[in-house]
């Protein structure tokens, strides 16, 4: 691997932030603002953005600048690139965390909510990568994507959700052999892996249930995983799991398969509130509106 990589001061960064509006990416986005960053925010979730934008904008020596981009369309990623070179001039750590849930059976789950899903899970991390790799290239830097333990575990009702952190995760792998390891190239591509978050995330999730999903305890902070995505910003680094429950399950998933399998199991019954569907539809094809860090029980990320 490249020996020369050039990871910043965060207080020295450009860094741009998918699905910022609310969860993890919001939780990086203040964390990054009170550490001097300069920020381009991108989401779908426009006038929450923009606020987000201002309220950062307001702190010492931070600036942020927001963008209303689906990471699914690759020319409004591209926007989000030309607006970074346009506002500071470069670009030093890109982070692809934007995401979109499902709660249902695999057989129960439309062609088009799962494509939907891929489109923002799977490709929303190509087009960021892709877009981002040019510009990372000529000055150094980190691209972070944020997977799941569920890059290497599943989780049932969850399945699509499952199916494409694996795909993120080959993709990631794939991506920094190529640049990192044949290409030497000066910059550092991670994986970070949370375990359940407590965000929004089940609150803007496309329900299939007949109750409001939730995940089952125990759930890390919001800035427990911004934390580590920031540690990469500034020191790298390949599969980081943040939370106890990610590196026991992604270890059960490698090591003892079979037992993984039925631990997954476990979760089933445990992932539906004692209420109805709250908003069924989810945020999957609109914004969610976004605003807030924290959900009402957990999150296996955003």
């Amino acid at each position: 691997m490249a020996d020369d990589i050039l990871h910043k001061p965060l207080n020295q960064q450009v860094i741009v932030i998918t699905g910022a509006s609310s969860g993890i990416g919001l939780a990086t986005a203040r964390m990054a603002a009170r550490e001097g960053a300069r920020l381009v925010l991108a989401a779908r979730s426009e006038p929450a953005l923009q606020q987000i934008a201002d309220e950062l904008s307001a702190l010492p020596a931070c600036e942020a600048v927001a963008v209303a981009c689906d990471v699914g369309r690759r020319e409004d990623v591209d926007r989000v690139a030309a607006t970074a070179l346009e506002r500071f001039g470069r670009i030093d750590t890109w982070v692809n965390d934007a995401g979109v849930a499902i709660y249902g059976r695999l057989e129960e789950v439309s062609e088009a909510d799962s494509r939907r899903l891929f489109d923002t899970n799977f490709w929303g991390v190509v087009n960021g990568s892709l877009a981002a790799l040019p510009h990372l290239r000529r000055h150094g830097g980190a691209l972070v994507n944020v997977g799941s333990e569920v890059s290497d575990a599943v989780i049932p009702l969850q399945g699509m959700y499952s199916a494409s952190k694996h795909a993120v995760k080959g993709f990631t792998d794939a991506l920094r052999v190529e640049v990192e390891v044949v290409e030497r190239a000066p910059l550092s591509i991670t994986l970070i892996q949370p375990t359940a978050v407590d965000t929004p995330y089940p609150q803007h999730a496309r329900n299939y249930m007949d109750r409001e999903p939730k995940l089952p305890t125990p759930q890390i902070d919001p800035e427990d995983v911004a934390r580590a995505i920031l540690k990469a910003a500034t020191h790298g680094g390949r599969d980081v799991k943040v939370g106890a429950m990610s590196t026991l399950d992604t270890l059960a998933s490698k090591v003892m398969p079979g037992v993984a399998d039925k631990m997954a199991a476990l979760q089933d019954d445990r992932q539906q509130a004692d209420e109805p569907p709250r908003n069924p539809e989810g945020a999957l094809f609109r914004p969610s509106g976004g605003g807030t860090e924290r959900g009402r029980g957990g999150a296996l990320h955003h």
